[in-house]
Formats: structure tokens, C-alpha cells, sequence
């Protein structure tokens, strides 16, 4: 059974840091890219980084970049999305997904994905 399961979710200050881990199993996941998306209330789905099998290239939307980091350990078939500086319009529930041979123009679709996590809620307080 495949199966993602995000964690690290919570409630933090602005400014604040979390780690969110993405845990995997029932596919190899060294050969899946892994995308991160949250949701916030009221609006869709976003996609905010994505990382790719093999060279483990990473893409990040604007509204994350420079302060979000994604990064993923094969051994631990487990996926990671570092939010730093947080602020209160990251408010979110984060998911995880993964694709196979996805190309880059989809990286940011979340209709292109294959698996998904049921997510974990972030609330960044003001």
C-alpha cells in the first residue's frame, strides 16, 4: 500500500521555523520526485517546491523561495520541507506528493501527481 504521511506541523510565531517530514513506503521512492502544495482557507491548492529524483534538483515557488528548503533522504525514504521566517499568510495545511518523469512545466500542478499525504496544518500566529 503506498502511503505518504506528512508530519512536524503546529502553531509558531511569525518569524518562527518548522520542519515538516514527508514518510513514505509501498513505492521506491528514489525514483520520485517529491512535491510539497498547502492550502490555505478558502483559496487552492499552491505548489511551493519540488524536488526531483536521481539529481535531486530543486524548484521553489516565489512566494517560498529564500525561505523555504526541500531536501529528502533515500535511505529514509522520508522528504523534508525546512519553513523559515514564517509569516501569518503561510497559514496552511501542507501536503506532500510524488510523480514519476514529470516534466518540468508540470512541477507546480497538482493535478500531475501520482501519490499524496493527507497533510499537516501550519498556523503562523502575528
Amino acid at each position: 500500500e503506498v502511503q505518504l504521511v506528512e508530519s512536524g506541523g503546529g502553531l509558531v510565531q511569525a518569524g518562527g521555523s518548522l520542519t515538516l517530514s514527508c514518510a513514505a513506503s509501498g513505492f521506491i521512492f528514489a525514483d520520485y520526485d517529491i512535491g510539497w502544495f498547502r492550502q490555505a482557507p478558502g483559496k487552492e491548492r499552491e505548489g511551493i517546491s519540488h524536488m526531483t529524483a536521481g539529481d535531486g534538483k530543486v524548484y521553489y515557488a516565489d512566494s517560498v523561495r529564500g525561505r523555504f528548503t526541500t531536501s529528502r533522504n533515500n535511505a529514509k525514504t522520508t522528504g523534508y520541507l525546512q519553513l523559515n521566517s514564517l509569516k501569518p499568510e503561510d497559514t496552511a495545511v501542507y501536503y506532500c506528493a510524488a510523480v514519476k518523469n514529470l516534466l518540468v512545466g508540470y512541477y507546480m500542478d497538482d493535478g500531475a501527481y501520482d501519490f499524496w499525504g493527507q497533510g499537516t496544518q501550519v498556523t503562523v500566529s502575528s
